[in-house]
């Protein structure tokens, strides 16, 4: 799942496994195909173990995995916190919304969450973040440094 909150958009891929190729061939697309003119992407993600720069280095030869990881500005939720994680609770809406049923093939599957997904971009549905700065401070009280010490 990639989630751009501001925009509404989401691009949802179905593959047979989650491994390390995969995802670098995501951030490929999302580098080249997405977003060719950018010069920085940033990226939210959980620490999932296929979520790394090393997964490029895996899947593409070192000049091509260094410059895709070149294009991403990397930040990870918080271990456990993968509920900060927006593409995360696109996921959970999408496994209400879509994959309550028994879906017995991998093409059923595709045809039944690209037609999710396309409804979910028509209509722009977006994020209501309201986490704040000052929420985080308190609820992720021991990931931040004090400066009273």
């Amino acid at each position: 799942m990639i989630f751009e909150p501001l925009a509404g958009q989401r691009d949802v891929a179905v593959t047979e496994r989650r491994t390390k190729k995969d995802d670098a061939e995501r951030l490929r697309q999302l580098s080249d195909e997405v977003y060719p003119e950018a010069e920085v992407i940033v990226l939210v993600q959980d620490n999932l173990n296929t979520h790394s720069p090393a997964s490029l280095y895996e899947a593409f030869a070192p000049a091509e995995a260094q410059r895709l990881a070149a294009r991403f500005e990397f930040h990870y939720t918080p271990k456990h916190g993968s509920w900060l994680d927006m593409a995360e609770i696109e996921l959970g809406i999408l496994g209400r919304q879509c994959l309550s049923q028994r879906i017995d093939n991998i093409a059923d599957l595709r045809r039944q969450v690209n037609a999710w997904e396309k409804d979910r971009d028509e209509t722009e549905v977006k994020v209501n973040w309201q986490f704040t700065t000052t929420d985080a401070r308190i609820k992720l009280k021991k990931l931040y440094p004090s400066l009273d010490e």
